[in-house]
C-alpha cells in the first residue's frame, strides 16, 4: 500500500533522510518580541539564536492548524503523522483533530497520528521506524502497533549549555539560574514516559555533563544491538561527536546518526545543546 509520512518541523532530519524518506514537514512558528519566525526552509538558525540571546522574553511556539494537516491527508495513501510531545506543543492535538474531521468525510482512510512524547531526534527515530516497516510491506495495523511499542520503549536525554530559556519560561528562578551559571553547573535532562521533562543529574562543566549523560544512557538502555542512536546538536558538531564516542564505547548500537537542530529544536536546545534519543 502506498504511504505518506508527515512530521512537524521539530523532526530533525539529515539531508540523506530527507532524500530517502520523502517526509513532508509541517512548519511550526516561533514568536519572539512580537516577531513571528516560521520553522521552514527559510529559517535562519544563527539569526534566531542571536534574537533569543538578546531578548529578555521567552519565545513561544505555535503549532500548525488542523487545516494544514488536513490538506496533507488528501489522496489514496496511508498516512502516518509524527509530532512533538503533546506536553510541549499543541501539534499532536491539531493533527488529531484534523484526523477526526477528515474521517467524517472519508471514513475508510487510514490515518495514524503518533505523539512522539519526545522531540527532535526522538521524532526522527519514530519516522525511521515507520519508513522501515512500510518498506517491508507491513500492513497499516501492524505498523501502528509496532511503532507505538517502539515509541513506548524509546528514551530521550539532553544537556544544555545555556539555561536562559529555562529561566525565561519559569522552569528556573532567576536566583537558581545565576547560581547554576556561576558554578558552571550543567543539568542532564530527560523525557518521562508521558513526554514531560525531568532532571536526571548534573555536573560541573559541559564535558562532564555530557559524559554523565552517556553513563546514564548506559544504565538504562538495555540491549541496543538492534537499535539506532540519534544525536542532535545546536551548532556544535564537536560536542555531538564527543557524545557519540562516549556512548559507543559503552554500548554497541547497531547504527547512529548526527544532525544539526532545526528551528523548534533550536529553541529548546539553545546554542551548544545536545539531544540524544535511542
Amino acid at each position: 500500500m502506498a504511504y505518506r509520512i508527515i512530521g512537524d518541523s521539530c523532526t530533525d532530519l539529515t539531508e540523506e533522510m530527507k532524500n530517502q524518506m520523502k517526509v513532508q514537514l509541517v512548519p511550526l512558528s516561533i514568536e519572539i518580541d512580537g516577531e513571528t519566525i516560521y520553522d521552514d526552509i527559510d529559517f535562519n538558525q544563527e539569526d534566531f539564536l542571536n534574537k533569543l540571546e538578546k531578548s529578555p522574553n521567552c519565545p513561544k511556539s505555535s503549532c500548525p492548524s488542523p487545516d494544514t494537516y488536513m490538506k496533507l491527508y488528501e489522496g489514496e495513501e496511508d498516512i502516518y503523522v509524527v509530532t512533538l510531545s503533546s506536553s510541549l506543543s499543541g501539534s499532536y492535538n491539531s493533527a488529531l483533530l484534523a484526523k477526526r474531521l477528515y474521517l467524517e468525510e472519508h471514513p475508510n482512510k487510514n490515518i495514524a497520528v503518533f505523539d512522539s512524547r519526545s522531540a527532535s531526534v526522538g521524532q526522527t527515530l519514530i519516522v525511521k521506524k515507520i519508513y522501515e516497516y512500510a518498506e517491508e510491506g507491513k500492513s497499516f495495523e501492524e505498523i501502528v502497533k509496532l511503532v507505538e511499542q517502539y515509541r513506548d520503549e524509546q528514551n530521550t536525554k539532553f544537556v544544555l549549555e545555556n539555561l536562559d530559556t529555562l529561566r525565561k519560561n519559569g522552569r528556573l528562578t532567576s536566583l537558581q539560574a545565576i547560581l547554576v551559571s556561576a558554578l558552571n553547573i550543567k543539568p542532564v535532562m530527560g523525557s518521562t514516559p508521558e513526554g514531560t521533562i525531568n532532571k536526571l543529574g548534573q555536573a560541573r562543566g559541559i564535558l562532564k555533563a555530557l559524559s554523565l549523560m552517556a553513563k546514564l544512557i548506559e544504565e538504562d538502555a538495555g540491549s541496543v544491538i538492534n537499535k539506532t542512536l540519534g544525536i542532535a546538536h545546536c551548532n556544535n558538531l564537536e560536542r555531538a561527536i564527543f557524545v557519540k564516542d562516549e556512548i559507543l564505547k559503552r554500548l554497541p548500537f547497531k547504527d547512529w546518526f548526527i544532525v544539526n537542530t532545526a528551528g523548534i529544536s533550536t529553541m529548546y536546545a539553545n546554542r551548544g545543546g545536545v539531544i540524544v534519543s535511542y
